[in-house]
């Protein structure tokens, strides 16, 4: 991936890493760009919006209040130097933030910022920082209306002159749409328009005029636009469904939790080069293959924001290329043999974007779930920690499996998140061939195992209110199914037993892994 945003070479398809802005270029006519024609978009590069549905010069959003903002005062913060405290801040805060709007009133330094958990981290940040005269920096953080810039909504005289600059940066021969550095047009700087993209109404009258005139769109470039929060870019996913190109670099995003926000788009290039978050993985390739691959990105939930894993193979002399465990050599973190501290730190794995990202270039893999064992070795009320072994084949590009077998153990140390989910904080994978009997045993379906009383066959009835039961109460099956039968089956009494329980807290946590 390019590690430049801008090509202002000339190219035959649509380059939506930023392309330079020229009147004329097969877009608008005149009479488009006054808005005197609706209608259709024409093909080989004339580009324009239909006609209105709805208005598409009504109020972009504008005058509804704003959430979720929270004002941050630093007592006696005059006396210090605004680079040097806002970077000490973010230092020691444990949530990444943006800092809007700062400025110094009286004796005191202000500045918003737009996320709860960030205003949360900042309040315990309070006598953290030492000044150098040795006293304490005091940190508050309220909520608080949103600065009083953002609430200078579009009129709808701007929103016109908008629309009409977004049908001459439209190309319709690739349903690309190019905002690169939008709040510099000379047609909108001409009028004294002001669109900054990280406003939330501005970002917000653009999405609608996208979604009135243009949800066909392929490709969106938002490059170069101050963009630091992704909230109204969720509304792409239903109202922009052909998007396949999103184009983010040169903004402002400093956290991997803002691209969450958009993984329902089925993407097929995502752009993020020069965004402070780029700094906190190996290289961009990493995070593009965790957040747009195929059945394994669903793993981002399921590992803590710092979390970390590390792979190991059995040491052998044998050149690895020629070994079937060739792909996982050099990968595999023995301290025993491996001495450089570089090499030790490259090995492991850190922040869950860098795991989910190797976990996705480790070969797609076919486990025979027989041959698992699951224990668990560390429980108490805030960790557990639990080893899964088995074996597995590696599945070739045509879907059919390779002849090696070979095993795994994997160690997880997981932590409470959310009501009563778990998350991986560390993560241990060790690797090997498989023995000749598990060779022998592995992917043949077992025979029946004697037991001296028969297994309750359950009826369908049963297994439908078994099924009800795991999803209203949120436990797996096994002890979904030891609450049903423990009550005779009575799916409302069962309900209030569990209800009671889970209230006293006399429900064990590994009730509810699935």
């Amino acid at each position: 991936m390019s590690d430049s945003s801008q090509d202002n070479s000339s190219q035959h398809r649509f380059n939506p890493y930023g392309r330079p802005f020229r009147k004329g270029d097969g877009r608008f006519d005149r009479d488009r760009r006054q808005g005197k024609v609706g209608g259709g978009r024409g093909g080989g590069g004339g580009g324009g919006f239909r006609g209105d549905r709805g208005g598409g010069s009504s109020s972009g959003g504008g005058g509804r209040n704003q959430s979720g903002w929270s004002k941050v005062t630093i007592p006696h913060g005059r006396k210090y130097d605004k680079k040097w405290l806002l970077t000490a801040l973010q230092n020691i805060c444990s949530v990444p933030f943006t800092p809007v709007q700062y400025h110094v009133d009286h004796d005191r330094a202000h500045f918003y910022v737009d996320d709860l958990s960030a205003a949360t981290a900042l309040r315990k940040c309070s006598h953290k920082i030492t000044d150098t005269d040795g006293y304490k920096v005091e940190v508050h953080a309220n909520s608080s209306a949103p600065p009083s810039f953002l609430l200078s909504d579009l009129k709808p005289e701007h929103l016109e002159h908008l629309k009409q600059c977004m049908a001459k940066r439209f190309d319709g021969s690739q349903q690309a749409l190019d905002l690169n550095n939008i709040r510099t047009d000379p047609d909108l700087v001409s009028q004294k328009i002001e669109v900054t993209l990280n406003r939330k109404t501005h970002m917000e009258a653009v999405i609608r005029i996208i979604e009135e005139n243009i949800p066909e769109l392929t490709c969106l470039n938002l490059s170069n636009n101050r963009i630091h929060k992704l909230d109204e870019l969720a509304e792409l996913v239903t109202k922009v469904p052909n998007l396949k190109t999103l184009n983010l670099s040169h903004n402002e995003l400093k956290s991997d939790r803002e691209l969450d926000k958009v993984k329902g788009l089925k993407l097929a290039e995502l752009w993020l080069n020069k965004n402070p978050l780029c700094l906190y993985f190996k290289d961009q390739a990493s995070y593009i293959r965790s957040t747009l691959t195929w059945d394994r990105q669903p793993l981002l939930d399921a590992y803590h924001d710092g979390a970390s894993l590390s792979l190991t193979t059995p040491y052998s002399s044998q050149n690895p290329s020629r070994s079937s465990l060739g792909e996982y050599h050099k990968d595999s973190r023995n301290l025993k043999r491996i001495k450089d501290s570089t090499m030790r730190f490259r090995l492991l794995k850190h922040t869950r974007l860098n795991v989910v990202a190797f976990l996705n270039e480790l070969p797609k893999t076919q486990h025979d779930i027989a041959s698992f064992t699951v224990d668990v070795n560390t429980y108490t009320n805030t960790l557990l920690s639990f080893t899964v072994s088995g074996v597995f084949k590696e599945v070739a590009v045509d879907g059919k499996s390779r002849d090696s077998t070979m095993a795994f153990s994997r160690v997880f140390i997981t932590v409470p998140a959310g009501g009563s989910g778990l998350c991986i904080v560390n993560d241990q994978l060790f690797i090997r061939m498989a023995t000749t009997e598990e060779i022998r045993r592995a992917f043949v379906a077992p025979a029946p195992t004697p037991s001296s009383s028969p297994v309750p066959v359950l009826t369908a009835q049963q297994q439908e209110m078994l099924t009800a039961f795991s999803q209203k109460s949120g436990m797996n099956l096994e002890w979904s199914q030891k609450c049903l039968q423990d009550n005779e089956w009575d799916f409302n009494r069962a309900a209030e037993v569990f209800t009671q329980l889970k209230t006293e807290g006399q429900i064990p946590d590994v009730a509810f892994i699935k």
